[in-house]
């Protein structure tokens, strides 16, 4: 019964029938309590979003798998102390992280949302050295900060370490004792690497922490998505190993799998079914990508099987069985599986579990190549002797054999093995390096490396994405557009960096396209944060800044770890000047992501804006540590060191912001209003004669030009320019102070400072 339930449960994720497995894993617990049981029941609530069922049912629990799966509820919780208890109990010191690389990656998202960025930076270092192809520990170490270059992280010991993960789960040793442990009516298959257990972690997410919206590791429903049959048959519980802190107590019921032998010599049952029944329970390793699926089972199976009854006595057709196989078909013969048991990665990650009726590809894998290597060895074995030969004879020759076509394919295994590694680890170094430059706002170099990808790689929702915001930040939102657009074609579902492309859209003051994203955004997921900042945007830009307010605010509450969505309530509290709400909102984005610097900028041109201008220096330079490329930041600073009278290190200030981007009119604004100030009128009128190159329709340009006139006691082009500046329709404040400032040319300036 209780075999049967657990596979109706799994056969239920598998299909993402949540309610189901949930009411048929509670049917399970009923009837057969174990904490075992109650870890799949935890799965069950986590994959359909139900973190708080999950919490209370685990809370107390030991095992190590329990305490992760307790630790993934009270993080979609936001109980983050609790989290980081259940990975390392403060009574247990030395206690390993549950499920190595992901029990790591998780530790690291907890170090990184409580402040402790040291700590979190190594967590990461950790779960990467465990699984190289966790990508979502280096995406979170670029945003740090922290990360590596690519070339380093995914380099020649990266190769090894997959090798040898894929290697302890897929070949086997011929000649060592391969069976498995038959526990709790349950088939022990191989420890699922930790690449696997990513879907528990959401790792894409939506923005840029690897969450979803619902500011969780576990992406709804995205946990289960079948893979090429790579996740069908996961469970999240422990299987009881020799180890005894897995140990559950739990009596074995019997096996229900069908173990009927299949071939021609049907009657040789006892003989044949325990080999195929270890080799069911040994081969359930996740497919390879980058591996010959159909030649890496053969090669697997000969070789587990290699491992069990010499192959001799199958083919002397002895019914002698090495296993003893009971009525019901159990075996009673127990031995533990050498590598999945002492391999250090598995021994921290999740014990896969599955019953299915159906008969699995591994076991036709590998009745295929026994029949194949019995026609190969009897055809052998006849033309090479004249005579009849004795069967010990007939036995020693297939084992030389078989055992060098077992040790062929292993070596042709490890062969494709490493070269699809090195490929995988080829492509990641790119996406990696750009990802990490683009982190550090090295943008243009960025869009460099990612120009290396092949074509289709490059024209990849994800990777267009990247360029677009590489754009974004070089303030070259044409080409930002372009990207964005590209990208939604490209994948017209994924919600990645869409937020961005809303604020480009809102730059570019394309209303009507603004309006369509976010129909179209809301249409697709009404629960994405995303999807609200570009309808908060859209309200944003018809000026109507209360609705605005409330959109991003929804945005928050969805995923109050989405950091761009508190910096854009924060915009909106300014541009309706409420500076307090508004130094709150750009705060929480710190609290979230300290490396957001925008949320820095925000905090410093309110500062700005209230005069205090040593506070505004300081976030103004806490922006620019963050982003050392930004022409805007740098043109700020430098306004708010001319504030503070410190003329000369704001004209070097704007120099750089010059240099950063020439196109930027904004610092050579400032650079001419500091040499008036420091009455260098020949100077600051050069600045402005080509800054009118850059912006000819500009009117505070001719506004200034028409001061410095009016200053060298030169009106008549001063008159010029003031009513060049007025042709140039701008806003009603400053037509005001153009007006006032013609009404008063021919006043001389001191007497018109005391007036």
């Amino acid at each position: 019964m209780e075999c049967v339930l657990i596979d109706c449960v799994q056969n239920s994720l598998r299909h993402l029938l949540y309610r189901n497995a949930i009411f048929m894993c509670e049917r399970l617990c009923s009837e057969f309590p174990s904490e075992a049981n109650l870890q799949l029941l935890a799965a069950c609530y986590l994959q359909s979003n139900q973190a708080y069922s999950a919490y209370h049912i685990l809370k107390g629990t030991q095992m190590p798998q329990s305490r992760y799966l307790f630790a993934i509820s009270c993080f979609q919780m936001d109980l983050l102390n609790e989290a980081e208890m259940a990975l390392c109990p403060s009574n247990e010191p030395s206690a390993e992280v549950p499920n190595g690389a992901a029990g790591h990656y998780l530790l690291g998202l907890i170090y990184r949302y409580t402040d402790r960025m040291k700590s979190a930076t190594h967590q990461f270092n950790q779960a990467l050295s465990l699984d190289p192809l966790l990508w979502a520990a280096y995406e979170e170490l670029c945003k740090l900060g922290a990360a590596g270059e690519a070339t380093s992280v995914f380099g020649e010991s990266a190769s090894e370490c997959i090798q040898k993960q894929y290697l302890s789960h897929d070949v086997g040793p011929p000649g060592d004792d391969h069976n498995h442990n038959l526990v709790s009516g349950r088939q022990l298959a191989e420890s699922v690497s930790p690449r696997q257990l990513r879907l528990l972690h959401g790792n894409n997410v939506k923005d840029n922490n690897s969450l979803n919206h619902n500011g969780a590791v576990f992406a709804g429903n995205s946990a289960t998505q079948p893979n090429n049959g790579v996740h069908t048959n996961i469970s999240f519980y422990n299987t009881p190993s020799p180890m005894a802190t897995q140990l559950s107590g739990v009596a074995p019921p019997p096996i229900c799998r069908n173990m009927v032998p299949n071939g021609p010599n049907s009657s040789s049952g006892g003989a044949d079914a325990s080999p195929r029944s270890t080799v069911k329970s040994t081969i359930q390793a996740p497919r390879r990508k980058f591996v010959d699926e159909g030649k890496l089972r053969k090669i697997s199976g000969r070789l587990f099987s290699d491992s069990g009854p010499r192959r001799s006595t199958r083919l002397a057709g002895e019914t002698g069985s090495v296993a003893n196989i009971t009525g019901n078909g159990t075996t009673t013969n127990h031995h533990s599986s050498k590598y999945p048991i002492t391999s250090k990665i598995s021994s921290a990650a999740f014990r896969a579990v599955t019953v299915r009726k159906e008969k699995s590809w591994s076991s036709e894998s590998f009745n295929e190549g026994i029949r194949s290597e019995v026609d190969d060895t009897r055809s052998n074995a006849t033309t090479t002797s004249g005579s009849s030969p004795s069967p010990d004879t007939v036995s020693v020759s297939c084992d030389a054999l078989i055992m060098s076509m077992g040790s062929s394919r292993a070596s042709m295994s490890v062969s494709k093995i490493a070269s699809g590694a090195s490929d995988v680890l080829s492509l990641l170094k790119i996406l990696g390096e750009g990802f990490r430059l683009s982190c550090l706002y090295r943008c243009q170099d960025a869009l460099d490396v990612f120009l290396q990808l092949p074509h289709k790689q490059y024209h990849t929702g994800w990777v267009l994405s990247q360029v677009g915001k590489a754009h974004f930040e070089l303030v070259d939102y044409l080409e930002a557009e372009r990207a964005f657009s590209n990208a939604r074609l490209a994948s017209p579902y994924s919600l990645e960096g869409m937020d961005i492309y809303s604020t480009v859209l809102y730059h570019l003051k394309e209303d009507m396209r603004l309006s369509y994203l976010a129909q179209e955004l809301i249409s697709t997921d009404r629960l994405a944060p995303q999807s609200w900042c570009a309808m908060g945007n859209c309200f944003s830009m018809q000026k109507d800044h209360e609705t605005a307010l409330k959109n991003f605010q929804r945005a928050v509450q969805l995923n109050s770890r989405f950091a761009y969505a508190h910096t854009l309530c924060g915009h909106e509290y300014v541009a309706l000047e409420d500076f307090e709400n508004g130094i709150k909102s750009y705060q929480n984005a710190l609290q979230v992501d300290g490396r957001h610097y925008n949320a820095w900028y925000g905090l410093a041109m309110i500062y700005l804006r209230q005069e205090k201008y040593e506070f505004s220096e300081h976030h103004f330079r806490k922006a620019l540590q963050i982003n050392p490329r930004s022409s805007v930041i740098m043109s700020y600073l430098g306004t708010s060191l001319h504030a503070l009278k410190r003329n000369e290190e704001a004209l070097e200030i704007m120099e750089n912001a010059i240099i950063a981007d020439k196109k930027n009119p904004l610092p050579m604004y400032q650079k001419a209003n500091i040499l008036v100030s420091m009455e260098d009128f020949n100077g600051a009128l050069k600045v402005l004669e080509e800054l009118k190159e850059y912006a000819p329709r500009e009117s505070s340009v001719y506004a200034l030009m028409g001061k410095i006139y009016k200053r060298r006691l030169m009106y008549d082009k001063a008159m010029l320019h003031f009513g060049l500046a007025l042709d140039l329709k701008p806003s009603a404040t400053d037509v005001a102070t153009i007006k006032a400032a013609i009404e008063k040319l021919h006043v001389p300036d001191e007497l018109e400072d005391n007036l």
